[in-house]
């Protein structure tokens, strides 16, 4: 079997890799109510039928007047808060419209994205986040990526919490690679203006979340 596609002559990067089957786990959406720690969770606010903002950082849940309420960031600042151990202002937002981030194999890769049938959604809750091959992906700088483990990695988890930092390019030895950084870094670069350490991977190693 030939190592390259039909589709411009590009590698098949699964069958290089030994691994057409590996995949990592996409994201669920689940009510805060539901989940017992919320401190540092990744999460979505809004309202069913209207729609729903991501990027936030949650903390435990607070009661006031009988209602319980989430403590709810934008993600810089809640990084900046926890990195430089400074207290931020987090609004309160009703915990019946907060839904948390949950890591799961339940929600598989799915077909191309121009297939905008396929791509509709319920507006009950905000949908799940199915992982996408950073080669499908039209622009990529400053996504949310995950590292699959190498054939020579030798802890063999996959690594998220890392942004995208370049779009795909061709590297020194021939690779086509993308540059990540951890997701610290990439806001300190935001809040600081300090430049993130880098690291190459080729592009079947990674995915966006």
């Amino acid at each position: 079997m030939s190592d390259f596609s039909t589709d411009g002559d590009l590698p098949n990067w699964d069958l290089i890799a030994g691994n057409s089957e590996r995949t990592p786990a996409g994201i669920e959406l689940v009510p805060a109510a539901s989940v017992r720690d919320l401190r540092g969770g990744r999460a979505m606010v809004g309202l069913p039928g209207l729609g729903w903002r991501g990027d936030l950082r949650i903390d435990d849940a607070v009661v006031q007047a009988s209602r319980t309420y989430v403590p709810v960031l934008p993600e810089q600042e809640w990084y900046r808060a926890e990195a430089e151990q400074t207290e931020v202002f987090a609004p309160l937002i009703p915990i019946e419209r907060v839904w948390v981030e949950r890591i799961t194999s339940k929600v598989t890769a799915t077909g191309s994205d121009s297939n905008l049938v396929g791509r509709l959604v319920s507006l009950d809750a905000p949908p799940p986040r199915p992982p996408r091959p950073i080669r499908t992906v039209g622009a990529v700088t400053g996504l949310r990526v995950v590292r699959l483990p190498g054939p020579t990695d030798k802890i063999g988890t996959d690594e998220r919490d890392l942004r995208a930092v370049t779009e795909p390019y061709s590297g020194a030895d021939g690779d086509i690679c993308v540059r990540v950084s951890t997701e610290l870094s990439w806001y300190r670069w935001a809040w600081s203006g300090q430049a993130p350490k880098t690291l190459e991977l080729p592009i079947h190693l990674v995915w966006v979340e």
